[in-house]
């Protein structure tokens, strides 16, 4: 199971990463970081993070070398005995460019904001997209879970 470490609790979001936590096969409790930002921070993290000097709708912080069953034992010093979880790292989201992108791609914004978050907590559990293959298999990824929630476009 995920937790979700956020200011406001989003159900969708929550069901979204329940959906990719039992598709996934992940067992044991793991905690996400989600922090909303605006553009102007989003830029800076990413300028100082990654070098590129543009607002991006979502970056992602891995905390993980290695994903196994989410337990004390396997990550002693990723373990939060608050939350009773490991933690695997943080999302950034930028609700306005998500907003725009929605517009853009002709969807609802509660679309755009799930599949940003899952497709940051993918790249949190190991997922890339990098080459074209592994784009592929991240895309069905996406689109399985997304629609096992019921989020289409």
């Amino acid at each position: 199971m995920f937790e979700i470490l956020s200011e406001t609790p989003n159900p969708i979001l929550e069901k979204t990463a329940n959906a990719a936590f039992s598709v996934l096969g992940l067992e044991g409790r793991a905690a996400v970081e989600l922090i909303c930002t605006d553009e102007e921070e989003i830029r800076k993290v990413n300028k100082s993070e990654r070098g590129v000097d543009s607002a991006t709708d979502v970056l992602s912080f891995p905390m993980l070398d290695a994903i196994k069953p989410f337990t004390k034992e396997n990550y002693p010093f990723d373990y939060d005995t608050e939350t009773d979880s490991v933690f695997i790292g943080s999302i950034l989201i930028c609700e306005s460019v998500a907003r725009r992108q929605a517009q853009e791609y002709g969807h609802g914004f509660e679309r755009e904001y799930a599949y940003l978050f899952l497709h940051g907590l993918l790249h949190l559990l190991g997922y890339d997209h990098i080459a074209d293959e592994d784009k592929k298999a991240m895309r069905e990824r996406e689109e399985q879970i997304l629609s096992l929630v019921e989020i289409t476009r």
